[in-house]
């Protein structure tokens, strides 16, 4: 039912994969020169041109999915999200002050030199040349249904890798002809959730509203995974690399990598006492450049949330920085 697209990304993850089917087109890639050109080659391929994609649904508002987005709604496209995705993609440069705003004080209270949070939080401002903000002209609910040709997708929210993440599921039959009733398989656009050849970081989200509670990414990502596991899908296809035709069994590994990491963290506290999440992240990875701090970071403090959901280890204030020690 879709063709998948490689468009180029400026990031370390490669191409992003965007999908089209009849006159939809998901996840477009980010707002570059290059992949403009690749977007518009791919469409050429198919006889279209910017102006005959209708809408653009949108799984998560990172640069590398939904840039594109703006030049294709100024084509006359229809962009498709959730509320939260909504919100962020119309006022990005405004959402990632408020994440550097956010972040350079919490990675300071966790460990890290205040130069460094500033340096590792500034860091992002090189996204918004291809993050063009955007409105969205529908807003999609959890369970809210978006007919592509014949088909209807139904928007289904999940919790872990970006703020306001939606896969879309869908139903064919074994060759992908949806006017079919037997031998039906159950799909999903599954965006940045699960990916083939990738762990999907679960990166740190600030709360949803000044002053609110932190959301724990990690343990929510954990039981959103166990959720679509155990619905036993025939087939994803991800934002990144390729489709994936054993879902539960992916699922089973990337939860399998999340416990391994976990046990880790814990042997890290165990061993060196009271710890901040900065000294778990340097035990974890080493020699780290600046640039992948952030990630990094949203490992260590992850997997910690993890095990303060289990109550293994917890959390305490010491000189103005926040350690972790195993509990007795």
């Amino acid at each position: 039912m879709f063709a998948r697209l490689s468009i180029p990304t400026p990031f370390q993850v490669g191409p992003v994969n965007a999908y089209l089917s009849g006159r939809t087109l998901v996840d477009p890639g980010p707002g570059s020169e290059e992949a403009w050109a690749a977007l518009l080659d791919e469409l050429e391929t198919r006889g279209l041109g910017p102006t005959d994609v209708e809408q653009v649904l949108v799984t998560h508002p990172h640069p590398d999915h939904f840039g594109l987005a703006s030049r294709l709604r100024d084509h006359g496209a229809r962009v498709v999200a959730s509320p939260e995705t909504a919100r962020i993609i119309a006022d990005f440069d405004g959402r990632l002050d408020y994440e550097q705003s956010f972040f350079a004080d919490f990675f300071e209270r966790h460990g890290m030199a205040r130069t460094t949070a500033e340096t590792v939080t500034d860091l992002p401002e090189s996204f918004l040349s291809v993050a063009p903000s955007v409105e969205t002209d529908v807003k999609l609910a959890d369970g809210d249904t978006v007919a592509v040709g014949e088909t209807r997708l139904t928007a289904e929210r999940v919790t872990g890798h970006a703020p306001g993440e939606t896969i879309f599921t869908y139903e064919t039959d074994a060759e992908g002809d949806t006017h079919a009733v037997a031998d039906e398989r159950a799909s999903a656009l599954v965006g940045d959730h699960v990916l083939a050849e990738i762990t999907p970081n679960p990166l740190l989200q600030p709360p949803t509203e000044e002053g609110g509670e932190r959301p724990r990414v990690l343990p929510a990502f954990n039981r959103s995974l166990e959720r679509l596991r155990d619905r036993e899908f025939d087939r994803f296809l991800p934002g990144h690399r390729a489709e994936i035709e054993n879902p539960s069994q992916r699922i089973d590994e990337v939860l399998a990598a999340h416990e391994d990491r976990t046990a880790n963290v814990r042997e890290i506290v165990a061993e060196e006492g009271p710890t901040t999440a900065v000294e778990v992240m340097d035990g974890l990875f080493d020699d780290l450049p600046a640039t992948e701090y952030f990630p990094a970071m949203s490992e260590a403090v992850g997997h910690l949330d993890v095990l303060a959901e289990r109550d293994e280890v917890e959390a305490r204030e010491q000189g103005g920085v926040v350690v972790w020690e195993v509990t007795a």
